[in-house]
């Protein structure tokens, strides 16, 4: 593998599997951008600048079409997190147990967390994080003194990840290793721009 390459050394997890109730009875997933885009298609897209490796975690009965996405050879790989209505750490341990029994993910070295309503990322702070992600260290950017997202996870962690469950994230597992917590400054307000409600997604924009 080439250790120089740093995206293909990280594989992203885009987490759609939730229904989110802030954001009232219609799918989020395909809520309209200004720009046209649905927003979780543009998540897709601004992951693309941290690893073309992308793996989508969609609850039971979802495919790229229900979703508003293209089939296409770039569309990212479906993992279906059978728990998924139980929460998000039910979706994470879900999503890692099947990346740890995966033959094509076995050169991978760290898995990127990153939430299905963060469009806004800035392609610098993708490219940074994957410069320092490692097997042994958990990576995330910080901005105005707070983390965000996406979170990078090495490898030596998925084991811990695959038996979250309930709705509690991947907090703990952050908690438990501080001494292998990188944070990186960035000037990039996106890494905590996500979209919980309708007046988030009509304010969005407008953010400085």
């Amino acid at each position: 593998m080439n250790r120089g390459n740093a995206t293909e050394r990280v594989v992203t997890l885009m987490m759609a599997a939730g229904r989110s109730r802030r954001f009232g009875p219609a799918d989020k997933r395909l809520a309209r951008l200004p720009d046209g885009r649905f927003l979780l298609a543009a998540s897709l897209e601004a992951s693309q600048a941290l690893s073309a490796r992308g793996v989508l975690v969609v609850g039971p009965d979802e495919s790229l079409a229900t979703l508003g996405l293209d089939t296409t050879p770039e569309a990212p790989r479906l993992l279906v997190a059978p728990r998924a209505d139980e929460g998000l750490g039910a979706s994470l341990g879900d999503a890692f147990t099947r990346l740890l029994e995966d033959n094509e993910m076995r050169d991978v070295e760290a898995a990127a967390v990153w939430l299905g309503d963060m469009p806004a990322i800035a392609p610098s702070t993708c490219r940074r994080l994957a410069g320092a992600a490692a097997p042994e260290r958990i990576v995330r950017p910080r901005h105005a003194g707070r983390p965000g997202h996406p979170v990078l996870f090495g490898r030596a962690f998925w084991p811990r990840l695959a038996t979250l469950s309930g709705a509690q994230g991947a907090r703990g597992v952050i908690a438990e290793s501080p001494h292998a917590c990188v944070d990186l400054e960035v000037d990039d307000p996106g890494v905590h721009r996500d979209i919980d409600t309708p007046a988030c997604l009509a304010a969005f924009w407008r953010l400085d």
